[in-house]
């Protein structure tokens, strides 16, 4: 993917932390598209996506402080991955997911297929999300760059995704959808959506006060 001299410093202002502990997810399925997707994740919410394990220039994210709670309380219920997840089951092959929790040398790590472990089945879900997020904020950015025409359906795979409730880590789409809505070069639908999702993030971003659990899933 190409990445601008703006998106580079980002990566290196988001990129997770070394020296503090982090969650590492992967999933490897032949025939899908991507075949392999990555998330890297550190206590302060900083993530980068990759679709091969070594990318030089990642998909950084920022989540925001509720989804980064939600997720390292999720890995602490399922005791840092020390114990089996995988079900056993005759199931179809739904690719082949990892988790880890790692710090320094110490790594403990599980890997499943499908599993029936209620909090596995919501931790794979935020991982996820977070791919799908990244994948979205990446068809958005070739768009505007490049694609001046293809910004009001990026825009509107993203507001399809919202609905769904399958975006975490919004505040990744909001340089790229300012940019769309203060530029009249592009349709006015998609200027009209942008500030749309705009004004949506905004409010989401107000309910993260709210108590533990609370806001959007």
């Amino acid at each position: 993917m190409i990445r601008t001299l703006l998106f580079l410093s980002c990566i290196a202002l988001s990129a997770p932390a070394a020296d503090g502990p982090r969650l590492f997810y992967s999933k490897t399925f032949p025939g899908s598209k991507p075949p392999y997707m990555e998330i890297r994740l550190d206590r302060a919410g900083r993530a980068e996506y990759r679709e091969a394990a070594d990318e030089e220039f990642p998909i950084a994210f920022q989540l925001r402080p509720r989804e980064t709670r939600v997720v390292w309380e999720l890995s602490e219920k399922l005791d840092r991955f020390r114990k089996p997840l995988e079900s056993g089951l005759k199931v179809a092959r739904m690719g082949d997911k990892l988790l880890r929790w790692e710090q320094g040398q110490e790594r403990f790590e599980t890997k499943f297929n499908h599993t029936l472990d209620p909090d596995a089945q919501l931790l794979h879900d935020w991982f996820e999300r977070m791919c799908e997020s990244a994948i979205l904020q990446a068809d958005l950015e070739r768009a505007v760059k490049y694609d001046r025409l293809g910004v009001n359906q990026a825009i509107l795979r993203i507001e399809a995704a919202w609905d769904r409730k399958r975006l975490v880590g919004v505040d990744q789409y909001v340089p790229l959808l300012k940019r769309v809505a203060a530029n009249s070069s592009y349709l006015n639908m998609a200027r009209e959506r942008a500030e749309k999702l705009l004004a949506l993030f905004q409010t989401e971003e107000g309910s993260e006060a709210g108590p533990a659990g609370e806001g959007r899933q």
